[in-house]
């Protein structure tokens, strides 16, 4: 066995946990951190034992020891200057959705990629949520027969909404409904999208981040098979970063219903009330275990740099995100559909 070095960038929610989980793994042998916040560089170096820390990620980009980096830094806009910096500099890199801000920036960075040969995803952990991973395999060995639509709707709580849009002026479809997006392409390989309305609602988030509450997204795909996806971030607090989700995927010869709305774990409290524990989309510790699906994708990407295995989301995979979302914002200010390989005019326009 090979062990291999780690350089994170970027340790609050996802990258802390990203970092525990390298930490932790025997395919892991130096884990050095770079973090802008100085106290918590020092609360998870101390945690991880890391080999290095630094204030500049650069630092961690020019180490040469250093195998892969996994970039887990905001605002979203240092996604492509690092990534970009991380594979110009020899690196596997796993970036955090999105890949970049625009379709010029993301195709420079898989250019980069490809001509260095080297391997690139992007951090779609909804795929490593084992009742979704359960829909792809109902879907390939024909347990439910052909597809025929598929409907997503997934929720919020406000203070994630609050979070999310008050850090960067990006749509419900680019930050939120964007896991959805690539999980229904993933789940409908080869088939592709070819057409994209959407409609967005504003309401109690307008005069707070100036976001729209909720956008509603419809997908043609070039197979005749429609999917619909709701993303809404202004449910009341309730517990802290909880997300719910419910799918439908209709076949020809079934329907799979799932019901991610963490409903299945109960705790409710005099001091408290009523909680839903393991219910952020990331998830949470428990004890010597970690429940969701974010520290499995990043065993997923240690082990496909140490053993030289298949990313599970490549860039490419992401850059058809980008498509449907860009997309569907486009028709939300036209209130037209919009059609799919985007148009030089389209992209002018989303450019603009």
């Amino acid at each position: 066995m090979e062990q291999i070095n780690v350089g994170i960038i970027g340790t609050g929610w996802c990258g802390g946990i990203r970092a525990d989980t390298c930490a932790a793994s025997a395919l892991v042998d130096e884990l050095h951190i770079a973090e802008i916040d100085e106290a918590r560089l020092a609360e998870v170096t101390a945690k991880t034992q890391a080999a290095s820390a630094t204030t500049d990620y650069q630092d961690v980009v020019a180490n040469d020891s250093i195998d892969t980096v996994i970039i887990s830094s905001t605002p979203e806009t240092t996604h492509y200057p690092i990534a970009r910096d991380a594979l110009l500099a020899g690196k596997h890199v796993f970036l955090e959705k999105p890949l970049a801000l625009t379709l010029d920036e993301a195709d420079e960075l898989i250019r980069i990629q490809q001509a260095r040969g080297l391997k690139f995803a992007i951090g779609y952990s909804q795929r490593f949520n084992h009742k979704f991973a359960y829909a792809k395999q109902s879907l390939g060995d024909g347990t439910i027969g052909d597809p025929v639509c598929a409907v997503v709707s997934r929720h919020l709580t406000r203070g994630l909404g609050n979070k999310i849009s008050g850090r960067i002026k990006l749509s419900p479809a680019a930050m939120e409904a964007t896991h959805d997006i690539d999980f229904l392409l993933w789940l409908m390989e080869p088939a592709r999208p070819v057409r994209v309305y959407s409609q967005s609602a504003y309401g109690a988030m307008q005069n707070v981040t100036g976001s729209e509450d909720a956008q509603w997204i419809m997908i043609s795909m070039d197979n005749g098979v429609v999917l619909t996806i709701g993303a809404g971030w202004t449910m009341p607090p309730g517990y802290p970063n909880y997300s719910g989700t419910w799918i439908e995927v209709t076949g020809t010869e079934g329907m799979l219903v799932i019901d991610d709305t963490h409903r299945d774990v109960i705790v409710n409290t005099l001091q408290k009330g009523i909680q839903l524990p393991m219910s952020s989309m990331p998830g949470e510790r428990v004890d010597h275990v970690f429940a969701g699906p974010m520290h499995n994708e990043t065993v997923h990407w240690i082990e496909a740099v140490a053993f030289d295995r298949p990313e599970m989301c490549s860039a490419e995979d992401a850059r058809r995100v980008m498509d449907v979302y860009i997309a569907a914002d486009l028709s939300v200010e036209r209130s037209q559909a919009v059609d799919l390989p985007l148009s030089a005019a389209a992209l002018a326009s989303a450019a603009a």
